[in-house]
């Protein structure tokens, strides 16, 4: 799928921002853990990645929300590393444990050209901010080459102003987490520090650049944001106010997916709060918080099962 904003994308300027973001790693500030360390080095912060880009997998990816994986798949690509260390990530061999291989900026941009090929209706990045300055220098080198599909920002919504902004005209569709209401409860369970203003902000960027979701002919999505809103036991994603800012600072037209999901792995196994899955009744009421905020429209994950 093309579409005018693909079409202007110059691979030229995207590259340059590339450059720039790369040019940070020697005292790396791209994400706001602000960790200084210079990767290039081969020091590590939280993301704990050198300058050396690792994927955990290139595939399709049919389990995205529907204009997401459409009917041919989603051009998938994990990132090993995050800026976050959530208690209860379910992907935490690649996150966390770093289980992954290296690859080349050249070698990034040909994967990308590959998924096309097989017919992807977009390019995912999955937990990408890390590697962003790459990234951006291999979508520029994909589009020398013929890359003419969206690409899709997967991201836990934990990101520096300054650093999206260089993304601006790069990115088509941000997929972005809003995981918490209350700082100290991210801070607790992910070790992300002013997450509730970090995370506003950069979805306000987001939209900013975007807009709210919009949708080619075959009903697969071609720009805009769409919110994930995964729903923690014990009202801890603080859901209401979310969807509060959502309806009032953002849009009421804005997507949301509502993600039932959660179960207790890594290090939320025996956690007092985290250490069960959510009930239906605390689902159902997230899902009335939704509507009663005024908000419209969006996805809601079947709940496989209401037992603690």
């Amino acid at each position: 799928m093309s579409s005018d904003r693909l079409k202007t994308k110059n691979p030229d300027q995207i590259i340059a921002a590339g450059k720039s973001l790369l040019s940070r790693m020697t005292a790396c500030d791209i994400c706001p853990q602000n960790c200084g360390v210079d990767r290039t080095a081969g020091q590590t912060g939280q993301c704990g990645m050198t300058d050396t880009v690792v994927v955990a997998s290139c595939n399709l990816h049919f389990g995205e929300e529907p204009p997401i994986s459409g009917d041919r798949g989603s051009g998938t690509i994990f990132f090993s590393g995050c800026s976050l260390s959530c208690l209860y990530c379910q992907n935490y061999p690649i996150s966390q444990q770093l289980v992954g291989s290296a690859m080349t900026i050249e070698q990034l941009a040909d994967a990308m050209l590959s998924l096309q090929k097989r017919g992807a209706h977009n390019i995912n990045l999955v937990t990408p901010d890390h590697f962003f300055g790459h990234i951006a220098c291999a979508i520029g080198m994909a589009i020398r080459n013929g890359l003419a599909i969206p690409i899709v920002c997967n991201s836990s919504g934990y990101q520096k102003l300054e650093t999206l902004r260089l993304m601006d005209g790069i990115i088509d569709i941000y997929m972005v987490d809003m995981r918490y209401s209350d700082n100290e409860i991210a801070r607790n369970c992910s070790r992300a520090a002013r997450y509730k203003e970090v995370n506003r902000e950069a979805v306000k960027e987001m939209f900013r650049q975007v807009g709210n979701l919009q949708f080619g002919p075959d009903g697969t999505a071609s720009q805009g944001v769409l919110i994930r809103h995964l729903v923690l036991p014990g009202e801890l994603s603080g859901s209401s106010d979310i969807f509060r800012f959502l309806a009032d600072e953002i849009s009421p037209g804005i997507y949301v997916s509502l993600m039932s999901q959660y179960f207790p792995a890594y290090r939320a196994v025996d956690h007092t709060l985290l250490g069960r899955r959510i009930t239906a009744a605390e689902f159902d009421k997230v899902i009335d918080m939704f509507y009663n905020a005024g908000l419209e429209n969006g996805f809601i994950q079947e709940l496989e099962s209401d037992s603690a």
